[in-house]
């Protein structure tokens, strides 16, 4: 599956566009990463702890918005983007989309 976030594939011709792919994740802390990243709020610096877990929020999101496609038929995904939003406190939502393609 090819995904880029162009609305094109660089030597290949769009043959057809099929439909909207999507895939998200919700995910929330926990009390563990909390009383860290409050330790290193003091400080300073990267909150390695939720980095790592918005990172993997974003590859399972990708990753099911690449199964969505797969559903649909399509051999890419042009035009992805990503998007965020708060669901509660403490829970955020991180959604993958793009268009779904067959390629010549």
């Amino acid at each position: 599956m090819i995904v880029t976030n162009t609305d094109f594939v660089p030597g290949r011709e769009i043959a057809e566009v099929l439909d909207v792919c999507r895939g998200s994740t919700v995910r929330a802390r926990n009390i563990g990463r909390d009383i860290f990243a409050g330790l290193k709020n003091l400080v300073g610096g990267e909150i390695s702890e939720y980095t790592q877990l918005m990172a993997d929020a974003r590859e399972q999101a990708i990753r099911r918005m690449m199964a969505d496609a797969e559903s649909l038929g399509a051999d890419a995904i042009i035009n992805v983007r990503f998007t965020t939003a708060m669901v509660m406190q403490g829970c955020s939502e991180i959604l993958a989309y793009g268009t779904a393609v067959k390629l010549r």
